[in-house]
C-alpha cells in the first residue's frame, strides 16, 4: 500500500477515504473519511490544509473522484500523480467476456439459470435483481443490506486479498459456472481469474472507465520514487 511506503519518510501524509466501508483496514496516517463537495471543495480543503501535492490513488473505476482530483489540483495549483495500476489483459486459457457496465453483464448471464459468482462492491449488484433465475454467490467486506431480491443467493462476508488457490475452492465448492467482476489490475483481486481459468469458468469484465489525464504511474515503488523526487527540496 503506498501510505505504508511513504510513512516513516519526513513527509506529513492524510489519507482520504470515501467511507464505503465502516471498518477499514488500520492506516499508518491520519484519515480523513467523505467526500468533499466535488472539485471545488477538494481545492478548498487543498488550499486550507496547505497541502503540497496531490496523490490520486483510487479505485480504477472511481472516475469521479479522479476528475475531481485533476481539477483540483489545477485550481489549487499543486502537482497530482495518479496511481493507475494496469489493467488485466487475456492469457491462454482464459474466457472473457468484456461489457460496459453491470446492467449489460445481466444481459450476458442469459435468460437460463447460472451459477454466478458476483465479485464486485455491495453497492454495484442491484441490477442482478432483475435476473432472478440465477443462483448468486456474493463476496463482499460489508453486509449486503438490502439483500438481492432472488430466491437464490448466499453472501460471505471476507476482505480481501485471495489467493488462487482460495478462489479455486470457492468456485469449486459453489459450483460456479461464471464469475462477473471489474478489471481491478494488480495481485490483489487477481486470484479469482486465474481461478476461472484453471478451471474452464467463463468471465464477465466491465470495462473501465475513461480517466482524465494526468502523470501517472503503475506501481507503488514508482509513486514513490515520483513523490520524493516531486517533493525533495532542490539543491539536496
Amino acid at each position: 500500500m503506498l501510505g505504508d511506503r511513504l510513512a516513516g519518510r519526513g513527509l506529513e501524509l492524510t489519507l482520504s477515504l470515501a467511507g464505503r466501508t465502516n471498518s477499514p483496514v488500520p492506516m499508518p496516517a491520519p484519515v480523513r473519511i467523505g467526500g468533499f463537495g466535488g472539485a471545488e471543495g477538494l481545492a478548498q480543503y487543498l488550499n486550507a490544509a496547505r497541502i503540497d501535492m496531490l496523490v490520486d490513488a483510487t479505485h480504477p473505476y472511481a472516475a469521479t473522484i479522479s476528475e475531481n482530483a485533476v481539477q483540483a489540483a489545477a485550481i489549487a495549483g499543486i502537482p497530482l500523480l495518479a496511481l493507475r495500476r494496469p489493467a488485466w489483459t487475456p492469457i491462454a486459457g482464459d474466457r472473457w467476456t468484456e461489457v460496459a457496465d453491470a446492467q449489460e453483464a445481466v444481459r450476458a448471464l442469459g435468460p437460463a439459470s447460472r451459477r454466478v459468482f458476483l465479485a464486485l462492491g455491495r453497492q454495484e449488484i442491484a441490477p442482478f435483481g432483475s435476473a432472478p433465475q440465477h443462483h448468486y454467490l456474493v463476496r463482499s467486506v460489508e453486509p449486503v443490506d438490502p439483500p438481492l431480491p432472488v430466491p437464490h443467493a448466499t453472501y460471505i462476508q471476507a476482505r480481501g486479498p485471495f489467493s488462487e488457490d482460495d478462489d479455486r475452492a470457492l468456485l469449486e465448492a459453489h459450483r460456479v459456472e461464471v464469475v462477473v467482476s471489474k478489471n481491478s489490475g494488480g495481485g490483489a483481486a487477481y486470484g479469482k481469474i486465474a481461478a476461472a481459468r484453471a478451471l474452464d469458468v467463463e468471465v464477465i469484465l466491465l470495462r473501465r472507465p475513461a480517466l482524465p489525464e494526468a502523470p501517472s504511474v503503475a506501481t507503488v515503488a514508482e509513486a514513490v520514487a515520483f513523490i520524493d523526487h516531486a517533493l525533495t527540496p532542490r539543491g539536496e
